[in-house]
């Protein structure tokens, strides 16, 4: 096969690619079918990497701009809330979720990138492969995350499935008892409860109220945005610790999946939701991010979990 045979075929195969990566210094942006996603950023002044923006597979920006952008009359509380991430406010006594370098009590961890390992397309996912190291303020290394991002080509949906292992650098690593984490996304304000949006559990219990604290397989929040009604779901991975997990769902946008935070969510001080792991062992996380049209029940969203507790092993 000649040269430009060759090229011919290799521009072929990257047209027909339905999840394509691009990698730049600090920051790898997918898209799907030609159509923007989101971007993982890994550097800058950023103390941990997080996705931003999150668009629906019609181009709706679900996520909220701020603090990455500042746009009038969009909401500026909680700066470290970054798009999607993934931080726990107690790891040896050190926050690492409401860790943005401003000025503020306590002991802030970091998380830096180690290595970005693989970064692939394809024509029905495309994957990204990483790993990160959770630091304390004086440097000494606690964690080292490793994670898988799989990101799945549809023609209405848009789907990462997110496969996190923990492993223990220091002697002992406590995740300690706290609703300040864990695995989080921040809703664009027309979202929230507070503007209408509406939060469901898979017990069919809906609103902050019923949702917030309580253990399920799955939340789903949605709300009508430019127009038209799109929502967002996190899955649980049967397989996780203490499945299903808890939830810190806030009428205000926050939405995060937290298996520790028991003495908040109970309102009992007596319990302890906290996992200790030692040098060298490893705590593995599982989770699907489902963007979707339609409500919860439109889009069947219990059917779509069900699918994947079956399918992802």
């Amino acid at each position: 096969m000649n040269k430009a045979l060759i090229l011919l075929f290799t521009l072929a195969l990257a047209l027909s690619a339905q999840v394509a990566m691009k990698q730049e210094a600090g920051n790898i942006t997918v898209t799907i079918d030609g159509k923007p996603f989101t971007t993982l950023y890994t550097g800058g002044d950023a103390p941990k990497p997080y996705l931003h923006p999150l668009l629906t597979a019609d181009g709706i920006r679900i996520s909220r701009l701020f603090p990455m952008e500042k746009v009038d009359g969009e909401t500026k509380d909680h700066p470290h809330h970054r798009g999607l991430w993934y931080t726990h406010g107690d790891v040896n006594g050190v926050d690492f979720w409401m860790n943005e370098k401003v000025p503020q009590k306590g002991r802030h961890g970091i998380i830096d990138t180690e290595k970005i390992s693989k970064v692939k397309g394809g024509k029905k996912e495309g994957t990204i492969e990483a790993s990160f190291i959770w630091k304390a303020p004086e440097g000494e290394a606690l964690l080292r995350e490793s994670r898988i991002m799989v990101f799945h080509a549809d023609p209405k949906l848009r789907i990462i499935d997110f496969d996190v292992t923990f492993t223990a650098l220091a002697d002992s690593v406590k995740f300690g008892d706290t609703k300040e984490g864990f695995f989080a996304i921040r809703l664009r304000d027309e979202m929230m409860q507070r503007k209408g949006g509406t939060l469901v559990n898979a017990s069919g219990a809906k609103g902050m109220r019923e949702v917030w604290g309580k253990a399920s397989p799955w939340n789903d929040y949605h709300s009508t945005v430019e127009g038209k009604v799109v929502g967002v779901a996190i899955f649980d991975h049967p397989s996780n610790p203490k499945h299903p997990t808890y939830w810190h769902s806030r009428d205000y946008g926050l939405f995060a999946a937290n298996a520790f935070g028991e003495h908040d969510f109970f309102n009992d001080k007596t319990r302890d939701g906290s996992i200790t792991i030692k040098k060298g062992q490893k705590l593995r996380f599982r989770y699907r991010v489902l963007i979707h049209p339609g409500t919860t029940e439109e889009a069947g969203v219990a059917n779509l979990f069900a699918d994947y507790a079956k399918k992802v092993k």
